[in-house]
């Protein structure tokens, strides 16, 4: 049946996904090790004061925020073991949760590219590729909330997130073929893309 191969191709997203969650986390200890093998402060430069934890400078940074890369990567996880328990509702309400947070991260970040553009293009630079990196896991999150939708039989609810990840990533990129594809099989749209036709159309002319 349409609604249990959708469920199998939720389940295979998710557990894409998480192990894509699992190789973050493998690296995140080389980028802790980087910070704290920083270069001795210069005697001019105000040093820390006595006692401080550094670590509670940076708290966006704890598993434990929400406004994190980490924290929309802990949502999107959760909302993956909800999925593999078929607990949709649940699924639904973290994988939310995550396309507000990654949201919101590619907004801000985006705003720093910009007010940084043509001042310190390094650190525009770096805001505009944490945007695209943040932007591609919201996409990520609203593709696998499309998918439960409708694994619950709930097109209406699918169709408008599968239309915003084409808008968002390009129907020639690999979510938005997948997205597509979700709207052909749904009956939104007829044409299947890419045709398989095209190659052997453009040989013979």
């Amino acid at each position: 049946m349409v609604v249990s191969e959708t469920v199998r191709l939720l389940q295979l997203h998710s557990f894409t996904f998480l192990s894509l969650l699992a190789a973050l986390n493998v690296l995140a200890p080389l980028h802790v090790l980087a910070q704290q093998s920083s270069p001795p402060t210069p005697p001019n430069q105000a040093e820390p004061l006595e006692g401080t934890d550094t670590n509670e400078l940076r708290p966006l940074t704890q598993d434990n925020s929400l406004l994190s890369l980490q924290g929309g990567q802990r949502l999107m996880s959760e909302a993956g073991s909800a999925v593999s328990t078929q607990n949709y509702a649940l699924a639904i309400k973290k994988l939310q949760e995550a396309r507000q947070v990654f949201n919101q991260l590619s907004n801000f970040y985006q705003d720093l590219a910009a007010s940084f553009s043509g001042i310190d293009n390094r650190i525009s630079d770096g805001q505009r590729r944490k945007a695209v990196e943040t932007a591609q896991m919201r996409d990520e999150a609203t593709y696998q909330l499309a998918l439960v939708h409708r694994a619950q039989n709930q097109p209406e609810l699918a169709v408008p997130l599968l239309v915003q990840i084409i808008r968002s990533q390009n129907p020639t990129r690999d979510l938005g073929k997948k997205a597509y594809q979700q709207l052909l099989e749904l009956g939104f749209v007829d044409s299947p893309y890419p045709r398989a036709n095209t190659s052997s159309s453009s040989s013979t002319q």
